[in-house]
């Protein structure tokens, strides 16, 4: 765990990194969140929240409505994928959340088995079967201002830990929270929303 007052609006560590919501989270739309951080700098933050299954969004409803499928697609993935809700910001923009093995042109690259994507070329490839062997659909994301992140950190509303593909990929949405706790080692029903100095 990282000691939240070594947080300054310069590092960039926290990109790639998990933040999990405390049980203190003033904003109910990121209880119990897990954030993939994507950018953090002196311009601001940027993560993907990646539990938040968006109900009544179906992936293949938004692939038609997008205009991006064709005769040649893949019935599992257009009917299997789950759309989750990224954040509060601009919640019309999509994000495809994957592992390393696909690239496009505008792919970032946040961790050596984690990208990130956000092109409708994107889509038709994966909606074609042409995609990443994993991945996580998003749309909208969490952004914070200049020095925001790290004051909610020093607040004590996030806590701050590895990301891994078996997490972010591997364990269903509804688990993603309690499961990434207990990997810290951590009991989740022996959390404070208390902050404090030891």
């Amino acid at each position: 765990m990282t000691d939240s007052s070594d947080v300054s609006m310069t590092d960039t560590f926290l990109v790639g990194k998990l933040l999990l919501a405390m049980p203190n989270m003033g904003d109910s739309r990121f209880q119990k969140a897990v954030i993939f951080m994507c950018a953090h700098d002196d311009k601001g933050s940027m993560g993907l929240v990646i539990n938040n299954p968006l109900p009544g969004v179906e992936f293949s409803e938004l692939v038609a409505q997008l205009n991006v499928a064709n005769d040649d697609v893949d019935e599992d993935i257009l009917y299997s994928l789950q759309v989750l809700s990224g954040g509060p910001v601009e919640s019309g923009r999509g994000f495809v959340l994957h592992s390393a093995d696909f690239a496009q042109k505008d792919t970032v690259r946040v961790k050596s088995d984690i990208h990130v994507t956000g092109t409708l070329d994107a889509l038709r490839e994966i909606v074609q079967g042409r995609g990443p062997e994993q991945m996580l659909f998003v749309l909208g994301y969490a952004g914070w201002s200049p020095g925001q992140l790290e004051q909610e950190i020093q607040d004590n509303a996030w806590l701050i830990t590895d990301a891994s593909a078996d997490l972010v990929f591997g364990v269903d949405a509804a688990r993603k929270w309690e499961n990434a706790i207990q990997r810290m080692g951590v009991n989740p029903a022996m959390l404070s929303g208390a902050a404090g100095r030891a």
